[in-house]
């Protein structure tokens, strides 16, 4: 199911100030309908979209696009001014990440307009880039996307408190390997899909 639908739900609700119960009295379904709308575990069809875009007064467009957005494949990046590096660690993020595409960036701006048309699950970044600060680069993937999971990339602890303050799930000293990719999944603020045979993360 559609997290990002139902995240999209959720927060166009709270701002009308509607609970629930009263969505629900306005849509003629049941709460526990629109609360598995909110949880994600169900999707209403294009009838209810319709029927939800009129009651909450949005472009009925938005939430069909919301709706559209998979989970199930998240969008995942690598952002790294050193080709090497990245040659290095794209591989180690397809391994852990079977499930999701993955994309690596050379150029902070390249990044930025990838995100401006592709929902970024989880961001990797150097801390350290050429023409960009990589604390600057989060900040700015997430005011296209507040619920992008950054993971700092450096070869110097020294920046982990500086990278706190960014609003980053995580920090890594490099080289990237698979056992640290897999410990920074246990902790982002907004976890996601990850296929590994066995359950979701």
């Amino acid at each position: 199911m559609s997290q990002f639908f139902a995240e999209t739900l959720k927060k166009l609700r709270t701002e009308r100030e509607l609970s629930q119960q009263a969505l629900a009295d306005k849509m003629f379904v049941t709460r526990p309908t629109v609360a598995r709308w909110e949880s994600g575990t169900r999707l209403p069809d294009a009838v209810m979209i319709t029927r939800l875009a009129e009651v909450l007064g949005v472009d009925v467009n938005h939430l069909l696009s919301a709706a559209s957005v998979s989970d199930e494949c998240p969008n995942v990046i690598m952002v790294d001014d050193r080709k090497l590096i990245l040659t290095g660690g794209l591989p180690v993020l397809a391994d852990v990440l079977p499930n999701a595409t993955v994309t690596g960036f050379t150029d902070a701006d390249e990044a930025v307009e990838y995100a401006k048309s592709n929902r970024v699950a989880l961001a990797f970044l150097d801390i350290e880039l050429r023409n960009k600060s990589g604390l600057d680069l989060c900040r700015d993937l997430l005011s296209i996307n507040p619920h992008t999971n950054v993971v700092y990339l450096t070869a110097y602890g020294n920046y982990s408190l500086d990278a706190w303050g960014t609003g980053a799930s995580g920090f890594m000293l490099k080289p990237i390997t698979p056992e640290g990719v897999r410990e920074q999944l246990k902790h982002l603020r907004y976890p996601f899909y990850i296929y590994n045979g066995e359950e979701d993360v």
